[in-house]
């Protein structure tokens, strides 16, 4: 069960249509906009880790705090290109996401850092999957593909736990499915009602 949630949240229909180019713009930058919130909301819980992370660790987790501070400017650059409003509320995928971290705002030290290894090891691994140099969003492939990306989702993966936060894993990555399901009409629905 544990590879089929792994392969699930890491090769999934809405990163094939963006590998493809077949994925509508609306669809995409409907996930771009959430995404950037959940950044932000990333940025917040991992500056709080980052304060009560043992001292080995807290070199890797400002690199990445300082990276996501880089991508929430990229997503501004990203959506005054593309026409979008980032200011959007946030679909119901985008909340309970939000809410899983400030539970883990609370969580020990070990379950917390897994828990983002987790996060950010499906996007790389996501967005690898949806590599083409034919896609018209190659550009947005590279960008969530560099080295240097690699390279922090290794150094978070040493500080991880999965084996022992087993169930954790398996929510981060069924929240994974659900934010790439996000793109869907029905869940932009379900925010409205």
């Amino acid at each position: 069960m544990p590879d089929d949630l792994w392969t699930a949240a890491t090769r999934h229909p809405f990163l094939d249509a963006v590998r493809d180019g077949t994925i509508t713009d609306e669809a995409f930058d409907r996930w771009l906009s959430q995404d950037a919130l959940f950044v932000a909301d990333l940025l917040t819980f991992q500056a709080r880790l980052l304060a009560r992370a043992p001292r080995a660790a807290q070199g890797t987790l400002v690199g990445g705090c300082a990276a996501l501070v880089a991508e929430l400017d990229w997503f501004a650059e990203q959506a005054a290109l593309r026409g979008l409003d980032l200011d959007v509320p946030a679909l119901p995928t985008t909340l309970r996401y939000r809410n899983l971290l400030q539970r883990l705002d609370e969580s020990p030290y070990p379950a917390a850092v897994t828990a983002l290894w987790v996060i950010e090891r499906v996007y790389l691994l996501g967005w690898t999957s949806a590599k083409s140099p034919d896609s018209p969003f190659a550009e947005f492939i590279e960008h969530w593909t560099v080295p240097d990306f690699t390279a922090y989702v290794e150094a978070l993966g040493e500080l991880a736990a999965a084996d022992e936060h087993r169930n954790l894993v398996d929510e981060v990555l069924r929240l994974e499915v659900d934010f790439w399901n996000m793109a869907s009409f029905s869940e932009r629905e379900d925010a409205a009602s």
